[in-house]
């Protein structure tokens, strides 16, 4: 039977038509036909909670119409990210009287980072105070087909995604877009008033540089590709030896560690990490059920002036929290060889990332 028949001629009758675009205030595109208001409008989606909020209400986009949006797409141990928020803090302190509410995406990349006092902790740690949202299903991810950490959407005062940009860097183009959406928000309103430019757009980091870095590492058997001694892509206990001559941008582990998906833990006093990096600093995401003590060694030296600042004096680290710490900050460049002595069983490493 054709049951479709009726609601096709519906469709296709000029005086629906005309009432249709009565609505829109534009031509009918056909190609329209049969899809939501909101594809229709192109409309930014509807944001999907998988989670907490935090410093916030609940909050949708739909009650926010009228005022520009800037969503930010984060995880809070993503090196890349965090180089980001004072950017992000910022433009809401600046912006938020004019129009702009800034909404943290907390998209997580590791199963810890789904703990909302975790997150609520890093907001406080990194002195966040606009809204964040839990998207820890991956919702809003998938319906944004987003793919990358960090990204930036801007969404105009009428719902449309009118500005994009995925990672770090070109915050001067970044805080342009959002002045000249809150300008045009302004005229929808009746106010004429010019926002002023006081665009900086220095960085904490020197993040658009073109030397090459050490990509991000992953510690766990699901993504440890860079392994470069052992068995990569393999779970369970393993039996390491340190190598002689480490090659640039590979991990090696020495000592008997017990490899899960997500992270790789040592069993032994004295196990060590070996990576020979290229950047300026080095990262580790990382945590420990009962605190574990490392010791950092650039080059076979231990660090003075270029310890990061989590190191203590005697270039040593104690990990227990979930969260990245910062093991080497250096302004100079260079490919130099990282050894990390681990001085007790149970250290739960992630990933490194590098600056």
């Amino acid at each position: 039977p054709n049951y479709g028949t009726g609601l096709t001629s519906l469709e296709d009758n000029d005086a629906i038509k005309d009432e249709l675009e009565k609505l829109q205030d534009e031509p009918l595109d056909e190609d329209n036909m049969g899809k939501t208001t909101d594809q229709i409008m192109n409309l930014a989606p509807e944001l999907i909670p998988g989670g907490e909020w935090i410093n916030s209400a609940p909050l949708t986009l739909k009650e926010l119409r009228g005022k520009v949006v800037l969503l930010d797409v984060w995880t809070y141990s993503c090196i890349n990210c965090i180089r980001t928020l004072p950017y992000i803090q910022a433009w809401h302190e600046k912006y938020e009287d004019d129009g702009l509410v800034v909404i943290g995406i907390h998209t997580p990349e590791f199963e810890f980072e789904k703990n909302a006092a975790n997150v609520q902790k890093a907001a406080e740690d990194f002195g966040l105070t606009y809204p964040i949202m839990q998207d820890n299903n991956y919702a809003t991810w998938k319906v944004y087909g987003n793919r990358y950490w960090p990204r930036k959407y801007l969404i105009d005062h009428t719902g449309k995604i009118i500005y994009d940009h995925i990672g770090e860097g070109d915050y001067v183009q970044t805080e342009r877009e959002i002045i000249n959406a809150l300008e045009e928000k302004m005229k929808a309103d009746g106010n004429s008033t010019e926002i002023q430019e006081e665009l900086e757009g220095t960085g904490i980091i020197d993040s658009d540089s073109i030397k090459p870095r050490s990509p991000e590492i992953y510690f766990g058997a699901a993504r440890n590709s860079y392994l470069g001694n052992g068995d990569s892509l393999s779970s369970g206990k393993q039996e390491f030896t340190e190598p002689d001559s480490p090659k640039t941008s590979i991990l090696y582990f020495d000592g008997e560690w017990d490899l899960t998906s997500e992270y790789a833990k040592n069993l032994n006093q004295g196990d060590k990490v070996i990576f020979r990096y290229q950047g300026k600093a080095v990262y580790l995401v990382a945590s420990a059920s009962e605190e574990v003590e490392l010791t950092i060694l650039k080059d076979g030296e231990k660090l003075e002036q270029d310890a990061g600042s989590d190191l203590s004096a005697d270039s040593t680290v104690k990990i227990k929290e979930d969260r990245l710490y910062r093991l080497i900050e250096s302004e100079e460049y260079g490919t130099h060889t990282l050894e990390i002595i681990i001085n007790q069983p149970g250290l739960q490493a992630f990933a490194f990332t590098f600056g």
